[in-house]
C-alpha cells in the first residue's frame, strides 16, 4: 500500500507496543508508590475514561476541520509531554493522585481525538479497495503487542521500578509523531476558518443513529464492549482471590489467548472475499457473544485455567475477525467531511459505555458475588447479536468487496 502507509503502520505499531507494554501502569504506580486504597484505583480508572471522553466530545467537529496530520503528531507529542511529568515528579519526590488522575485525563483525551484523526487519515491516505487490509494489518498489530506487553512490561517493573513502563510509553508516543511526520503524502485540506456551530458537535452521533447501516453496529459495540470489559475486574478478583491463582498464571490466562487476534484479522478479509462483509459482522458478532458467558464456570487448578485459555481465544479469535471489517464500514458509511465526528461520538461512546458498565458490575458482585455477575453479564451478551441486522441474500453489502466478483462495488 506504499511508502506513506508503511510509515503510518510503523508509528501505530510504536505506540501500540508502548501503550501494552505500559498496560496497568496507572494503577501499579498508585498502588506501589502512593499506596493508594481500592476506591482511589477504582477512581483512577473511571476518571481518565469518562472525564477523558466527555473533554473530547466538543473537539470532534475541530478535528474534522483540521489537516489530520498535524493533529495526530501534536495528540503524539501530548501524551509524550504529558507521561513525562509523571518520572519527573517521582523523582522530584512530589508525585500525587491527583497528578496521576489529571495525567490520565489528558492522555485519554488525546487517546480520543488521535483515533478520530487517524481514522479520517487513513481514509485519505489508502485506496478504499485497500482499506479493509489495512485495519487489518493494525488489527493484527494490537494484538501481538497484546500478548508480548503486559508479560515483558510486568518484568521491566520488577527490575527497573514502576516508572519503567512510562517512560517507554512516553517514548513511544515519540517515535509514532517522528513515523507520522516522516509521511508525505497530500490529504484534502479543510476549511480551517470555518466557525463550527454548538449543534455540530453532535453531527457524530446524528449521522450514526440515523444511518442504516451504522446504527445497529453502534449500539452492539457499546453493548458488548461495555458487558465484555465488566467482566475483566470480576475474573481477576475471582481468579487471584476466591481461585488462588498466581499472578504468572493470570497472566497467562490472557497473554496466550492474544495470540488469536493474528488469527482472527488474518482471516477477516478472506470471509469477506468470500462470503461479505454483511454476513461476516453478522456471524462474528453472534459467535463472539457466545463466549463470554463461559467464563463464569472457571474452577481451580489446571482445569479452570485451560477454560479460561480456551474461552479467551474463542472470544478473541471472533473480534478479531469483526473488528477491522466494522472498522471499515465505518469509514465507508462516513462521509468525507464527517468522518472525524463520527469516529470521535463511537470512541467516546463506547469509552464512557465501558466505565459505566464496569461500574455497575462491581456493585452487583458486591451484591451477588464475582461470579455471579460475570454469569449476568454472560447472558446478556448473548442478547447483543439481536441488535445486528441479519444479512441479505441479495444484497451487496456496505459497498465492500463482493464475494461474487472481485472489484469493489459502491452503494
Amino acid at each position: 500500500m506504499g511508502r506513506d502507509f508503511a510509515w503510518l503502520w510503523a508509528a501505530f505499531t510504536a505506540s501500540t507496543v508502548g501503550t501494552w507494554f505500559a498496560f496497568d501502569a496507572f494503577p501499579l504506580v498508585a498502588i506501589l508508590v502512593l499506596h493508594s486504597t481500592p476506591a482511589e484505583v477504582s477512581l483512577l480508572a473511571a476518571a481518565g475514561l469518562v472525564v477523558g471522553a466527555l473533554a473530547a466530545v466538543p473537539l470532534g467537529p475541530w478535528v474534522e476541520f483540521r489537516r489530520k496530520r498535524p493533529v495526530m503528531v501534536a495528540m503524539d507529542l501530548l501524551r509524550f509531554a504529558a507521561l513525562l511529568t509523571l518520572p519527573a515528579a517521582y523523582l522530584l519526590g512530589g508525585l500525587t493522585f491527583g497528578q496521576l488522575v489529571a495525567v490520565s485525563v489528558v492522555v485519554a483525551t488525546a487517546d480520543i481525538v488521535f483515533t478520530a484523526a487517524s481514522g479520517a487519515f487513513l481514509k485519505s491516505l489508502v485506496p478504499r479497495e485497500d482499506l479493509l487490509q489495512a485495519n487489518g494489518r493494525f488489527e493484527a498489530t494490537s494484538w501481538a503487542a497484546t500478548a508480548v506487553g503486559p508479560p515483558t512490561g510486568g518484568l521491566a517493573i520488577g527490575v527497573f521500578g514502576p516508572m519503567t513502563t512510562i517512560v517507554a510509553n512516553a517514548l513511544s508516543f515519540l517515535v509514532s509523531a517522528l513515523g507520522i511526520r516522516a509521511i508525505h503524502g497530500s490529504e484534502p485540506v479543510p476549511n480551517a476558518s470555518r466557525k463550527i456551530g454548538f449543534g455540530e458537535i453532535f453531527d457524530g452521533w446524528r449521522h450514526i443513529v440515523r444511518h442504516p447501516v451504522l446504527q445497529p453496529l453502534f449500539v452492539n459495540a457499546a453493548l458488548y464492549n461495555g458487558l465484555l470489559m465488566a467482566t475483566a475486574p470480576l475474573l481477576a478478583v475471582l481468579m487471584l482471590g476466591d481461585l488462588g491463582f498466581t499472578p504468572w498464571q493470570y497472566g497467562l490466562a490472557f497473554g496466550i489467548p492474544c495470540l488469536g487476534g493474528l488469527v482472527g484479522s488474518r482471516l477477516a478479509r478472506p470471509l469477506v472475499r468470500r462470503i461479505g462483509p454483511e454476513r461476516v459482522l453478522f456471524a462474528s458478532g453472534a459467535l463472539r457473544a457466545v463466549w463470554v458467558v463461559g467464563l463464569a464456570f472457571v474452577g481451580p487448578g489446571l482445569p479452570g485455567l485451560l477454560l479460561v485459555i480456551g474461552v479467551e481465544f474463542g472470544i478473541i479469535v471472533c473480534c478479531s475477525v469483526y473488528a477491522p471489517v466494522s472498522a471499515t464500514v465505518r469509514l465507508e458509511n462516513s462521509a468525507a467531511d464527517n468522518v472525524a465526528r463520527v469516529l470521535s461520538a463511537w470512541s467516546v461512546t463506547t469509552k464512557v459505555s465501558i466505565a459505566v458498565m464496569t461500574a455497575l458490575w462491581g456493585l452487583l458482585a458486591s451484591w451477588i458475588g464475582p461470579r455471579e455477575a460475570i454469569a449476568v453479564a454472560g447472558v446478556l451478551a448473548l442478547c447483543t447479536p439481536l441488535t445486528l441486522r441479519r444479512p441479505q441474500r441479495t444484497r451487496v453489502a456496505y459497498g465492500m468487496i463482493s464475494p461474487q466478483r472481485t472489484g469493489t462495488t459502491r452503494t
